[in-house]
């Protein structure tokens, strides 16, 4: 049954992530600098660089196509519909049946997909290269993120993340299987690489391909692809979450509830932002050859869970 609270709900989610998408990724940041002994850069910085482009004039390559123009919308889309369906402070699906696993999952692939297909119609040799590197990452690290979200499925028996948050959060999912342990292993390396952090920022890799499939954007189109990713680096972290660590989400839609419920999911982002920040910056970036060994090792311990769930260890 539609719920008109909870799409509500939904909207006002997907508001708060595009506000607070870039405030997150400039927390990450100033972590980053602190790390390496430097002032940094303000907090809110990305939210002065995205105003300055937003104000500039898009310059086009020539080769450029439709896809091209249209993917940074795309982006920001994908990006805003995931923020709706996610449950990120209650236990309900703001969308219910209608956005589920199975949404979330060709979200997130339709996300990198037109940004690396963007990078190619561009016609750029550095966007050409960084695309290639985007679509290589993907099929190393997106079978793990999938199989460890149908496993949470079959757990719950049902692909809405509100029944798998509401199992979780009453026990009857428990902590103590092996195959739920280790599929939240699994879905936190899968989950570290899909927000592009060192050391898999090889689409990216700023010292040497500079940005990747972004090379040739400028101007408006830029500030809402860079936005869009913003929002998805959350997105995907909220998905860890809502799926793994659902506690302190409200039970009811009413405002104190949604309050409290707001508040800890602030906490948890903050936490996840904090030790994503501090992985990064224990490591060094990966060469192109070296990332398929650590993607093989998330993929590993999510087989390794989905055995466990089929002999009900």
């Amino acid at each position: 049954m539609f719920d008109v609270n909870l799409f509500l709900l939904g909207i006002l989610q997907a508001v708060f992530v595009v506000l607070a998408a870039p405030l997150l990724a400039g927390f990450a940041r100033v972590l980053r600098a602190k790390m390496h002994s430097r002032t940094g850069p303000p907090i809110l910085q990305y939210y002065y660089d995205l105003w300055k482009l937003l104000k500039r004039q898009d310059v086009s390559p020539a080769p450029a196509t439709w896809v091209y123009r249209l993917t940074p919308y795309i982006v920001f889309s994908c990006a805003f519909l995931m923020a709706m369906i996610i449950p990120m402070v209650t236990l309900e699906a703001p969308l219910g049946y209608a956005g589920d696993l199975i949404v979330v999952i060709y979200l997130l692939a339709a996300i990198r997909f037109f940004t690396a297909l963007s990078g190619i119609d561009s016609g750029s040799g550095f966007a050409g290269v960084g695309s290639i590197r985007e679509l290589a990452l993907s099929v190393l690290v997106e079978p793990a993120l999938i199989l460890v979200l149908l496993i949470m499925a079959l757990f719950a028996g049902s692909t809405n993340l509100g029944a798998i948050s509401l199992m979780i959060a009453q026990g009857k999912i428990p902590y103590t299987s092996p195959a739920v342990w280790l599929g939240m292993a699994a879905l936190a390396v899968a989950s570290f690489v899909e927000m592009g952090k060192l050391p898999f920022d090889l689409a990216e890799a700023e010292q040497e391909l500079q940005e990747g499939p972004l090379t040739e954007y400028s101007g408006r189109r830029l500030a809402v692809l860079e936005w869009g990713l913003f929002m998805k680096q959350l997105v995907v972290a909220s998905l860890f979450l809502a799926v793994f660590f659902p506690f302190g989400s409200a039970v009811s839609l009413s405002p104190p509830a949604v309050l409290a419920g707001l508040a800890f999911f602030l906490v948890k982002l903050a936490v996840c932002y904090f030790l994503a920040a501090v992985v990064e910056n224990s490591m060094c970036r990966l060469t192109i050859y070296k990332a398929p060994g650590a993607t093989w090792v998330a993929l590993g311990i999510a087989l390794l869970s989905f055995v466990f769930y089929l002999v009900e260890i």
